[in-house]
C-alpha cells in the first residue's frame, strides 16, 4: 500500500482538500509577445520572401482594434468562465479528432525489464502480481490520496496537477464519425463492481477484481488466470478476433462498432470492456530475439495478426502485455494522460511486484471463486468484412514502421551535469545537430513540455529548432574547417541557453503554441471567418512537426517510445540516464527522405563532437571543477586544523 508522504511544504503550502493544492489558472498569454515570438521561431525556418509575407498577415491580426485584440478578448473572457481555457480545445486537436489508427500513430508504448519466465506458471504468478500492484494503486488514486507532485529544475518546489494519475484507470477512447470522445467513470470508492478484461490468444475474459465485496488476493487471482488459459483452449468456443477492430482507422472502428452493437450480446461484451479498470494482455512468444528493438515492437502493435497484435483492445487507456517468454510492457492510450503518469505508476508496480516476489505464495486459493466470463460476440459478414480490412491495413502499418532503439553509452546526464548545463537542453540541441547532419536543415520542432503547475495543465510545445540552435549545427558542419573549435563551443552555451529560456516560457504558461490554437478555436466558436493568419503557408508548415521529440526517463531499466506525428518525418523518445541516454527513433519506410537508423548513427556523430568539445573547451565547467576543489582544499585544512 503506498503510504502518502509528509513533508515540511505541507505545513505552509495552501491546500483546498487533504493533499491537494490550490494551484493557478493557466493563464493566457499577451496577444503581442505571441505574435512577436512566433515570427522569431519561423524567421530562419521559411525563405525571405515567405516570411516578408508572413511578417505582414502577422501585423495586420495584430494592429490595435484588428481581429487578434476581439478574439484576445474573449479568451480572456473564457479564461475566467473555465478550468483551463485551453484543455477541450488542446484534446480534440491533438487526440480526439486525429482520425489516424492509435497503433503507433498516437499510442505510446513502453518495455519494462525483461523477466525470467521458466513456465506458464511463473508467467501467470506475474501477472497476478502484477494485477494485485495495480490494484493496490488504484486504492490510494479512489482516495484521491497520491502524494502531490512538486516541480524540479527550472521550477523547483511547485506543486503540479494530479488529475493525469486519476484518469489512468478510469478511462476509455471511444470512436466516433468526425471526433472521439473521451469517457472517464468516476473513481469507486466501494469497487463492489471492479473487473479486469483478461486478453489471451485474441480471446476476451472478464476477471473479477471483487468478489463478494471482497478484492482477490494474488493467489485468487493466479487460480483466475489458469482457468483463463485453460477455458482459452477451447476451440469450439472461439470467437473471431475482434480486437483488430481497434487498430482501424477511428471512423471506419466508428462504423464497425456501430454494426457490432446491433446486437445485445455485442453490447454486452463491449461494456465490459469499455468499463475495465485496464486490459491484462497475456501474450505469445514473439520467437526472436530478444533485442530491444523487437521487444519494442511487441508493446508497439504486436507483430501482427498472426502474432499478438489482435490481443489488444486499443480503446482502452492501460493495456499491461505479459508474454510467455518475459516480454513485458505496455501500451497506452495517449488521451487521458502524459507519458509522467503512466512511469510512476510503473515504477510503483514494478517496485511492488519486486517485494511481493519474496513472500511465498499458496499453489491454489482456499475459497470458491466464481469462474471468468468469456466475452461473446456475434459477428455477420459486415464485421468479417472489417475485419478483414483492419487486419490488412495493421500488417501494412506495421511493416511500414521504422523504429531504432539506441542505447548512446558515450556519455549520459550525469557528464553534462558536469559541464554545467541541463541535460534536455543539451540533448535537444544535439537532436538538432543531428537532424541538420541528415538533412542539411532544421525543421519546426515538438517537444513536449509540462504545464501541470496550472490547473489541469497538460503539455505545450518547446520549438527546439531556434535560430542558435541552426547557428550551432552551421559551425559544427558547415564551418568544421573554418570555425574555432572555441567559438564552437561558444555557440554551444548560446544555443543551450536559448533552449532553457524556451522552455521556461513554455512551462510558466507563455508559450506560442496553445496560445496560437486557442486563437484559431475561438474564431470558429464565433463563426467567423478564419483569419489569413491561421490559413498562412508559415503557419501550417509551423505545425507540421517533421521532428517530433519528448524526454521520458525512468528509474529502471526500461524505455517508452512512439511513432513520427507525420509521414515524412522522426518521432524521438529520450531517457536519459546516469551514464547513458536511450533514444527511440522511429520514421516511415516509404518515405524515402528519413531512416531510423541513419538518424541513429547521426545521433551518435553529433553527441561525441559534443562531448569532445565539452572535454576539451568548456571553460565554464573547468572554472567550476578548479573552484569546488579549491573549497574543498581550504575546507580540509580548516577540518585538520
Amino acid at each position: 500500500m503506498i503510504v502518502p508522504r509528509k513533508s515540511n511544504q505541507d505545513l505552509i503550502r495552501p491546500r483546498s482538500r487533504r493533499n491537494s493544492y490550490v494551484l493557478p489558472k493557466y493563464p493566457v498569454p499577451s496577444l503581442h509577445e505571441t505574435l512577436d515570438n512566433y515570427l522569431k521561431t519561423v524567421h530562419h525556418l521559411v525563405t525571405r520572401e515567405q516570411y516578408q509575407t508572413t511578417k505582414a498577415i502577422v501585423e495586420s491580426f495584430g494592429a490595435t482594434g484588428g481581429m487578434g485584440e476581439l478574439l484576445q478578448e474573449h479568451l480572456v473572457k473564457r479564461k475566467e468562465n473555465k478550468v483551463n481555457w485551453i484543455y477541450d480545445w488542446w484534446l480534440d486537436t491533438m487526440y480526439l479528432c486525429n482520425p489516424l489508427a492509435l497503433p503507433v500513430n498516437s499510442s505510446p508504448g513502453m518495455v519494462f525489464p525483461q523477466q525470467n519466465f521458466q513456465d506458464e506458471g511463473d508467467q501467470l504468478r506475474f501477472a497476478a502480481r502484477l494485477i494485485c500492484g495495480i490494484l493496490d494503486y488504484k486504492v490510494v488514486l479512489d482516495a484521491r490520496a497520491l502524494p502531490v507532485d512538486f516541480a524540479r529544475g527550472q521550477l523547483a518546489g511547485h506543486a503540479l496537477c494530479m488529475e493525469q494519475y486519476y484518469r489512468l484507470f478510469t478511462s476509455y477512447r471511444l470512436p466516433g464519425q468526425q471526433k472521439d470522445t473521451l469517457v472517464t467513470q468516476k473513481n469507486n470508492v466501494m469497487p463492489e463492481m471492479e473487473h479486469v478484461v483478461v486478453a489471451y490468444r485474441n480471446q476476451f475474459f472478464v476477471l473479477d477484481a471483487v468478489v463478494n465485496y471482497r478484492r482477490l488476493n494474488e493467489t485468487d487471482l493466479f487460480t483466475q488466470l489458469r482457468r483463463i488459459v485453460k477455458m482459452a483452449g477451447s476451440e469450439d468456443e472461439r470467437s473471431p478476433p475482434l480486437g483488430l477492430l481497434t487498430s482501424d482507422c477511428r471512423p471506419k472502428w466508428a462504423e464497425a462498432r456501430k454494426e457490432l452493437i446491433r446486437d445485445s450480446t455485442n453490447r454486452d461484451s463491449l461494456n465490459a470492456i469499455e468499463r475495465c479498470i485496464f486490459l491484462l494482455c497475456l501474450d505469445e512468444p514473439i520467437d526472436v530475439e530478444l533485442t530491444d528493438l523487437n521487444m519494442a515492437l511487441q508493446m508497439m502493435h504486436g507483430n501482427g495478426w498472426h502474432k499478438n497484435s489482435a490481443n489488444r483492445w486499443y480503446d482502452k487507456t492501460m493495456q499491461f502485455i505479459v508474454g510467455r517468454d518475459g516480454v513485458c510492457g505496455l501500451v497506452y492510450e495517449h488521451s487521458p494522460s502524459e507519458g509522467i503518469a503512466v512511469i510512476q505508476c510503473v515504477e510503483h508496480l514494478l517496485c511492488y511486484i519486486k517485494e511481493t516476489a519474496r513472500k511465498p505464495v499458496r499453489a491454489d486459493s482456499l475459497c470458491e471463486l466464481p469462474s471468468p466470463r468469456r466475452l461473446r460476440w456475434k459477428c455477420g459478414p459486415e464485421i468479417h468484412r472489417c475485419l478483414a480490412s483492419a487486419a490488412d491495413k495493421l500488417q501494412r502499418l506495421i511493416e511500414n514502421t521504422d523504429l531504432n532503439i539506441y542505447r548512446l553509452k558515450a556519455l549520459g546526464k550525469d557528464f553534462i551535469k558536469k559541464q554545467r548545463m541541463s541535460p534536455d537542453a543539451f540533448i535537444q540541441v544535439g537532436l538538432q545537430l543531428s537532424f541538420y547532419r541528415c538533412h542539411g536543415r532544421l525543421v519546426h520542432t515538438y517537444e513536449s513540455a509540462s504545464v501541470r503547475c496550472f490547473q489541469e495543465g497538460r503539455v505545450d510545445n518547446i520549438r527546439s529548432a531556434t535560430k542558435e540552435a541552426l547557428d550551432f549545427a552551421k559551425g559544427m558542419i558547415d564551418g568544421r574547417a573554418t570555425i574555432s573549435d572555441a567559438k564552437k563551443m561558444e555557440l554551444l552555451w548560446v544555443a543551450v541557453d536559448a533552449q532553457i529560456n524556451y522552455t521556461v516560457q513554455t512551462i510558466t504558461g507563455m508559450a506560442i503554441d496553445n496560445h496560437l490554437l486557442g486563437l484559431q478555436e475561438m474564431a470558429k466558436e464565433l463563426q467567423m471567418d478564419l483569419p489569413k493568419l491561421f490559413t498562412d503557408k508559415t503557419y501550417l508548415m509551423s505545425n507540421n512537426f517533421l521532428l517530433s521529440t519528448s524526454q521520458v526517463p525512468t528509474t529502471m531499466d526500461g524505455f517508452l517510445f512512439y511513432g513520427p506525428v507525420v509521414p515524412d518525418g522522426y518521432g524521438v523518445a529520450y531517457n536519459p540516464r546516469l551514464d547513458q541516454i536511450i533514444f527511440c527513433i522511429s520514421s516511415f519506410n516509404n518515405c524515402k527522405e528519413t531512416s531510423s537508423a541513419m538518424f541513429a548513427k547521426a545521433v551518435e556523430k553529433s553527441f561525441k563532437e559534443m562531448k569532445d568539445l565539452c572535454v576539451k573547451y568548456n571553460t565554464k565547467a573547468k572554472l567550476c571543477f578548479l573552484g569546488n576543489a579549491t573549497y574543498s582544499a581550504q575546507n580540509g585544512r580548516k577540518s585538520r586544523q
